[in-house]
């Protein structure tokens, strides 16, 4: 939308549907605007509407099946799974991250509403006095954990190995340890889930010394156990990734890289599929509105013409 607005032509190509992972979403609460919240799928079609009505042409499902390596005349070649080519001046990657999910009956249907990948303010404030339950190890972790601490009644910190120096930089664990309202659960792991009218209400977990079941009344479950990034398709496109398989964009690759810019000259990522990135469907929407200024310098710079605006 920001990209054919300011005058470029615009293709976008998706496997499944528009909206990816936010269009999946039950109910988003936390977007700018909604104050009463609003479905992924409500807040996606507007989206895409939005889009059409400034000339994006949408090809969906057409799914993206590679990179090709080198460029052609200064254009760049997308590989799809029907077997045509699509040749473009720059390319966005915007193909997000699959968080890792637990696999509990049910789970699924509490997302965007009780079961959380992220802890912000706007998070906090939803269980604030209340007990929370986190289910995860990394340092990703560990900082939910703190800043959870200070503004709920207590956490409950769900760990599958045996402790959290493995896996947690030190001064984490040590935070963690002098905090009272705290507890790490060492050995566990999720068992169920328990609701009301929709509304979560209460999760079980077992641990693996004892094999008994804890019950607690939890209303937020906030999960922290990794994501996969939808990169596969890069594989011998030339474009650099981090060791987890996000893609690297600016200073992260060196050189002469635009901000959201890849290893690859003119080829530039946004939203969840980039390291570093903010997992949050606000934080993508402002990288789509930014890397539209890098792509017309990009274009500037290669003496490509551009459609202007209207």
């Amino acid at each position: 939308m920001y990209g054919a607005s300011e005058g470029l032509s615009v293709l976008v190509l998706d496997c499944r549907s528009f909206g990816g992972q936010a269009g999946a979403s039950a109910r988003i609460e936390n977007y700018l605007g909604f104050p009463t919240g609003i479905t992924g799928m409500a807040l996606m079609a507007r989206a895409y509407n939005q889009a059409q009505k400034f000339g994006v042409e949408m090809a969906i499902p057409d799914e993206v099946r590679g990179l090709e390596a080198g460029a052609h005349d200064g254009h760049l070649r997308l590989m799809l799974s029907n077997g045509e080519r699509v040749s473009a001046r720059s390319i966005v990657i915007a193909s997000g991250a699959r968080y890792r999910r637990l696999a509990v009956a049910n789970l699924d249907s509490f997302e965007a509403t009780s079961v959380h990948y992220w802890a912000s303010r706007l998070e906090a404030q939803l269980c604030t006095g209340q007990e929370v339950a986190l289910v995860g190890a990394g340092n990703s972790a560990g900082q939910a954990v703190v800043y959870l601490a200070s503004k709920v009644a207590r956490v409950w910190l769900l760990v599958r190995g045996p402790d959290l120096a493995a896996s947690m930089s030190r001064y984490l664990v040590d935070r963690i340890a002098g905090l009272a309202n705290v507890t790490v659960v060492t050995g566990a792991g999720i068992t169920g889930v328990e609701s009301s009218g929709g509304t979560l209400e209460a999760i079980r977990w077992r641990q693996r010394a004892t094999s008994d079941e804890v019950h607690r009344p939890i209303r937020h479950l906030f999960l922290f156990i990794g994501a996969d990034p939808n990169t596969d398709w890069l594989k011998d496109s030339g474009v650099l990734l981090d060791a987890k398989g996000f893609v690297l964009t600016g200073r992260e690759v060196g050189g002469t890289a635009r901000p959201l810019e890849t290893s690859r000259a003119g080829v530039f990522a946004i939203g969840d599929v980039r390291a570093g990135s903010v997992k949050r469907v606000a934080a993508a929407v402002g990288e789509g509105a930014q890397v539209v200024a890098t792509l017309h310098a990009y274009l500037a710079d290669q003496g490509a013409a551009v459609r202007p605006p209207g």
